[in-house]
């Protein structure tokens, strides 16, 4: 065995080395865990609302990287994410794109495919979403995308 593989093999290889006892790596978790829960507890309901949609977004980015696509329905997935992220009731969705909220229920579980009017109401009550998401934050829609 060469000398430099066995300085590798000699090492505790792949462990972080930082903490020297276990007690000093939990606390730290600990402490870490304690200001993540600080700062998110400082986050408005706007902030945790923008957060869930870009993250929304980069599902289903990652969704149409995919190189094989599965037999899921990932769109009443993404729908529910989008709704949950916005309304705290659902049938406040349904009544803002004036369809019914028993309609609204089946697209979501899957008991019915969505008709395209459906999906052009869809997208006008994003894309209006997203104009007054820019106009409270900057004042002015600034491009077609809140994303981009």
């Amino acid at each position: 065995m060469t000398k430099n593989r066995k300085n590798i093999m000699d090492t505790e290889y792949g462990i972080d080395s930082r903490y020297k006892s276990n007690e000093e790596r939990e606390s730290e978790a600990t402490a870490l865990m304690e200001a993540r829960l600080r700062r998110m507890k400082n986050l408005s309901k706007d902030q945790i609302m923008k957060a869930k949609l870009l993250q929304l977004k980069l599902k289903m980015e990652e969704y149409i990287k995919k190189p094989v696509y599965d037999s899921h329905n990932y769109f009443s997935d993404f729908l529910k994410s989008y709704i949950d992220s916005i309304y705290s009731k659902r049938s406040t969705f349904a009544k803002d794109i004036d369809v019914t909220p028993v309609s609204l229920s089946q697209v979501i579980n899957n008991h019915r495919e969505p008709k395209e009017e459906f999906l052009l109401k869809l997208m006008i009550h994003s894309r209006r979403f997203v104009i007054q998401c820019q106009i409270k934050t900057n004042g002015a829609p600034k491009s077609k995308n809140m994303f981009r």
